[in-house]
């Protein structure tokens, strides 16, 4: 067990260099720091406002079918997205130095508070 830790461990800081010399060559080293510092900011921020989707889907579901079902469908939509932004930001967040574009669409929660999130 203790020699596959050790394995592990050789062969993750082997390839750690490597992956920020591919994504220094891909996307250029100004194009990475952009990037990846956007990455980071949204992920923090998707983690702290990922709440922030209840009252958003509530009332999404609300204009679009009816108070009723605002209130049942609405917030258990508005639940499940909450979660996902908020697991997506941490996520995010952690692998911030992979150059990818943020996991969230819109990236914001207030980007476009009329439209429903998708991951």
């Amino acid at each position: 067990m203790r020699e596959m830790i050790q394995l592990i461990l050789v062969l993750f800081f082997l390839m750690f260099p490597f992956s920020h010399a591919m994504a220094a060559e891909q996307y250029g080293y100004n194009n990475y720091i952009s990037t990846s510092s956007k990455k980071l900011v949204t992920g923090i921020a998707n983690t702290a406002t990922g709440f922030m989707e209840l009252p958003k889907n509530i009332i999404l579901t609300t204009q679009q079918e009816s108070i009723v079902h605002g209130l049942t469908f609405g917030l258990a939509s508005g639940v499940m997205h909450a979660v996902g932004r908020t697991v997506i930001g941490v996520f995010d967040v952690a692998t911030f130095w992979i150059p990818t574009s943020p996991s969230v669409q819109p990236a914001y929660i207030w980007d476009d508070f009329s439209v429903e999130s998708s991951y």
